[in-house]
């Protein structure tokens, strides 16, 4: 897709979620232009290799989110609540080339935890907030998705994933083997 779109300056990407290796090779040869936030940072290992490889593009520091797994579900990528505040603080110290915009969660799929799970999510905020001495307000939160995007934003959400609302849903018949 980003071979196809390479010619598109006013576009301007994120990524979200589950961070396959491959990207930061993608990354680092120029081939994800206009990358503007990567939400799906939920590990030391993940920062450094991003770190890294906006080092090698010489380019602006590139917005990152932490990815929390709020629902406890084994499935799901995201680091534990618990550890979130110790990931913002690695990505503020240690990663310069980039920066810490905020904080995002996955519910899970059938909604049933949603509130407990942006309430979870909004509590990180705090912790985080407090220890990088930001203001909540210069911390979004990308949580809420076709299904719950309504209660995320009543919630505290500044960012949503709409992809199914606007795309129709995902057709994972067609996903191929790795």
């Amino acid at each position: 897709m980003f071979r196809k779109m390479k010619n598109r300056s006013n576009i301007a990407y994120q990524y979200n979620s589950f961070f396959p290796f491959k990207f930061v090779v993608s990354l680092n040869a120029g081939g994800v232009p206009n990358l503007a936030f990567f939400q799906g940072v939920d590990n030391e290992k993940i920062a450094n290799h991003l770190d890294r490889a906006v080092l090698s593009l010489e380019r602006n520091p590139l917005k990152i989110f932490v990815q929390v797994n709020t629902s406890g579900e084994p499935s799901k990528s995201g680091i534990d609540p618990s550890g979130c505040v110790r990931l913002a603080e690695h990505v503020k110290l240690h990663c310069p080339h980039l920066e810490f915009s905020g904080l995002m969660t996955i519910g899970m799929p059938d909604y049933t935890s949603t509130p407990e799970n942006f309430r979870t999510l909004s509590k990180c905020r705090v912790e985080v907030c407090k220890a990088l001495g930001m203001t909540e307000d210069q911390c979004e939160l990308s949580m809420g998705m076709s299904g719950d995007f309504e209660q995320a934003i009543e919630m505290g959400s500044t960012n949503v994933r709409i992809g199914s609302t606007i795309f129709g849903p995902r057709d994972y018949s067609k996903k191929q083997p790795n």
